[in-house]
């Protein structure tokens, strides 16, 4: 638990509330009588259990727990999986809203009870249905003034990431019941239905294409280190109009595995994106440097233009590689100078890369690459610049554009 007197902090130091494995989405609740409560779920992977949600007294200040509490709800059998917990409280009831079922082919259960420890009966208000919108749950009810409900919610679209649902919410006979009523008498996703009546805004779309020339130096929001990363791997002021991204070396597990990828979620399910790149040297001169496009995920392609390291009075040699989880699928000579990559992802995830080198002509590898999912995440695309002697890549922007026809 971490505070602040405003959003924008300064937050406090992280205080465990308490310590445990497979202690997962824990969710704060103040009740009418100011008495906190926090709920929260079990991650298999660690835990041993995924099917059972604890409710433990909180202190007010949500600076320590009171106790274990209890188990408030666990059937295996009917709901093998449940995680998510959110907590609320409305017309005297308690609701907890929980996603079951596992994340591709879920459904959405509310509990509800009159006393806060139970018992809670459940009913399931939200699955597929005949809808493709394969698993739709894990989220919270929100509400506007004018007394309108919403349920807000997620999809795993594959190597697409998680897509974001709004669906609307009745409350019937005290159950918030999500979407519109289906053929079986549960409830399923609309697919097109009035938005919320609130203020009119403008239709925000979020930034993708970068031409690396920001005035404050600043990495944009649309980009994404892979792991944590250092404040020197990327440089916006070295070279005015271009990022330029330290060659760090990759390490034992591969390309897929490394920290200092960059890279940016699928903006459609199909597209094409090109960069320009000038690989620079190492700091001895001769080291190698590899640096190029990425598609990131449980698999990893890499089109790359590499210098390759030279030995005693052997010139610089440069080369374009295709790198599929680490070994090379395609490679050809380039000259010095600046090198276009490009790929295109088709609807499903078929990649195709091509480049074009300093002075030459277009040229399309025949190698298709299967984009896919990564770990919880959808795949991604971006930016890479390895080696080992202390070298670095410019990159002149990286551009998304509707794919061919």
């Amino acid at each position: 638990m971490l505070t602040a007197r405003q959003a924008e902090g300064p937050w406090s130091a992280p205080n465990l509330l308490i310590a445990g494995r497979g202690l997962i989405d824990p969710c704060p609740f103040w009740d009418d009588d100011g008495q906190a409560y926090l709920v929260h779920a079990y991650a298999r992977s660690r835990a041993g259990i995924k099917d059972r949600l604890r409710l433990r007294p909180m202190a007010p200040d949500a600076s320590r727990l009171l106790g274990e509490g209890a188990i408030v709800f666990s059937d295996p059998a009917r709901h093998p999986t449940l995680e998510g917990p959110k907590l609320y409280k409305r017309n005297g009831w308690y609701y907890i809203l929980a996603p079951a079922g596992g994340v591709p082919r879920g459904w959405q259960v509310a509990l509800r009870a009159r006393k806060i420890f139970g018992p809670y009966e459940d009913r399931i208000v939200l699955a597929q249905g005949r809808t493709p919108i394969n698993g739709p749950h894990q989220g919270a009810l929100v509400d506007t003034p004018r007394g309108e409900w919403w349920f807000l919610h997620f999809q795993d679209a594959a190597l697409y990431g998680r897509v974001v649902h709004l669906n609307p919410v009745v409350w019937t006979d005290d159950w918030p019941l999500v979407g519109e009523a289906a053929p079986d008498g549960g409830r399923e996703p609309v697919l097109r239905h009035a938005k919320p009546a609130l203020p009119v805004s403008a239709v925000a779309t979020p930034q993708t294409s970068d031409e690396m020339d920001t005035a404050d130096g600043r990495l944009g929001p649309q980009w994404q280190w892979h792991a944590n990363h250092g404040r020197d791997w990327a440089d916006l002021r070295a070279r005015p109009g271009w990022m330029r991204l330290r060659a760090l070396p990759l390490p034992e597990q591969g390309l897929g595995a490394a920290p200092h990828l960059l890279l940016q979620k699928l903006p459609a399910r199909a597209f094409t994106v090109e960069t320009l790149v000038e690989v620079g040297d190492g700091a001895t001169g001769d080291a190698a440097v590899a640096a190029g496009l990425v598609v990131a995920g449980e698999s990893t392609a890499a089109l790359l233009v590499e210098r390759l390291a030279a030995g005693g009075d052997a010139p610089v040699r440069r080369r374009v590689a295709l790198r599929v989880d680490g070994h090379d699928a395609f490679t050809a000579p380039v000259g010095a100078g600046v090198v276009r990559l490009r790929v295109t992802l088709a609807d499903g995830g078929a990649c195709r890369f091509s480049f074009v080198p300093a002075g030459g002509e277009p040229r399309i590898i025949d190698s298709v690459f299967p984009a896919r999912a990564g770990r919880w995440v959808g795949a991604q695309v971006g930016l890479i610049a390895s080696g080992t002697g202390g070298g670095y890549a410019d990159f002149d922007y990286l551009r998304f554009s509707p794919p061919p026809k």
